[in-house]
């Protein structure tokens, strides 16, 4: 892909000659990015892409870092890695007006609305009701674990619009203001201490018809492309960290540094929990070099699983290690948390180690990861399904 690269490269000369990364205003830096199709470089032409393979971008990345300038920040993950390649995937040309160009240069933040009380796992029960009035749909329900949504400006919305279909065909997405009136964002305090998630009440929200993202009914189909991106991303997918960085990180410096002596079965423990995040590591950066197109299938759900694994047992080794002092040096105040909690800082292996119990749940339950791996990876036979063909409105609920 030699004319790929040279066309990054020129357009990547014509940013650096007109602003200098380290200087200027991040805003007006990423805006000429995405005007010159740096953005998602695997993106059509006109939309932040230049629609070459998406291992350019990384092209893109490191020259830029090596210009000083700055990452993305945590606000700002949920619309560049889930709500952009929903949006440009099945957004019609007006809405990728207006949503693409603010949500890389960070002036829009986004949340993902999609899980309720009674529809986790199966997201196609979800009962948010969306009613058609003219130009405007009106949207009642709730909606539980939305990961920084007191920051976001827009949220992805999954709703239902014809209780009478089944209930994976009834379902429509929106791009959800965040602020408009009867929208509400309430913290959810975990057992960290921390309120990262929400809990979101929409009570007669007026959404305008062009906010649709897709077809009325297609929600569902919609929805999947966020999911794809979402287990990828956790696990990942959007570029290997470097070696022994993250959860693994925090183990060798305590091993190092903090807690009493360890004998060999410590030892041991420590050296196949590296493995298994070198590997873990391997296999995203594999995955990453083989992706043919801007959307993952259902190997994310791979990454994300064994992500979730070996970072809760990684940290759980962090805590054995630092011993009876894992007890203490940590003081659970409540805080309205502005970061994604993946991965933590140096020194955070207490946090971690409580947080890291939801990296099971989070984009996709275990369980649920498993099911997609052995039904349309191993083309195993699927969990019988009793109400796949029953309109939503006749399935029985609790």
């Amino acid at each position: 892909m030699a004319d790929a690269a040279a066309l990054v490269s020129d357009r990547l000369d014509q940013l650096l000659d007109e602003l200098d990364p380290a200087t200027a205003d991040p805003v007006e830096l990423r805006g000429r990015q995405y005007d010159l199709g740096l953005a998602w470089v695997h993106f059509p032409e006109g939309w932040g892409g230049l629609g070459v393979p998406p291992s350019h971008q990384r092209q893109v990345d490191q020259r830029l870092h090596g210009a000083g300038a700055r990452p993305p920040v945590s606000r700002e993950f949920f619309g560049l890695t889930l709500a952009a390649p929903t949006v440009v995937t099945f957004g019609d040309d007006a809405l990728k007006t207006r949503l693409l160009r603010r949500m890389f240069t960070g002036e829009d933040a986004w949340c993902q609305l999609f899980s309720e009380p009674g529809a986790g796992s199966d997201l196609a029960g979800l009962s948010t009701r969306a009613v058609r009035d003219g130009d405007e749909w009106v949207v009642s329900g709730q909606k539980v674990w939305n990961t920084l949504a007191h920051v976001a400006d827009r949220g992805m919305l999954v709703t239902r619009t014809d209780p009478e279909a089944p209930k994976h065909k009834g379902l429509t997405y929106f791009a959800l203001d965040m602020h408009a009136p009867g929208v509400e964002v309430r913290p959810l305090r975990q057992i960290t201490g921390e309120a990262e998630f929400n809990e979101v009440y929409m009570t007669d929200v007026r959404v305008p018809d062009a906010d649709r993202i897709g077809d009325v009914g297609e929600g569902w189909r919609v929805a999947m492309t966020t999911l794809m991106n979402e287990r990828t991303t956790i696990g990942g997918g959007s570029g290997p960290p470097a070696r022994g960085s993250g959860a693994i990180a925090e183990a060798l410096r305590i091993w190092s540094e903090e807690g009493p002596d360890r004998g060999p079965v410590s030892r041991d423990t420590l050296m196949r929990s590296w493995v298994d995040a070198e590997v873990l590591r391997l296999t995203n950066a594999r995955a990453s070099q083989n992706r043919k197109a801007g959307n993952p299938g259902p190997e994310g759900s791979i990454a994300k699983l064994m992500f979730a694994e070996v970072n809760m047992r990684i940290y759980e080794l962090c805590v054995d290690l630092l011993g009876a002092d894992a007890l203490d040096g940590y003081d659970y105040e409540m805080r309205r948390a502005e970061q994604l909690g993946l991965v933590g800082p140096p020194g955070s292996a207490r946090k971690m180690f409580l947080r890291s119990r939801a990296n099971s749940i989070e984009g996709g339950t275990s369980e649920i990861q498993r099911n997609i791996l052995g039904e349309r990876v191993l083309g195993l036979p699927g969990d019988v399904r009793v109400d796949k063909d029953v309109p939503w409105s006749q399935v029985p609920r609790s």
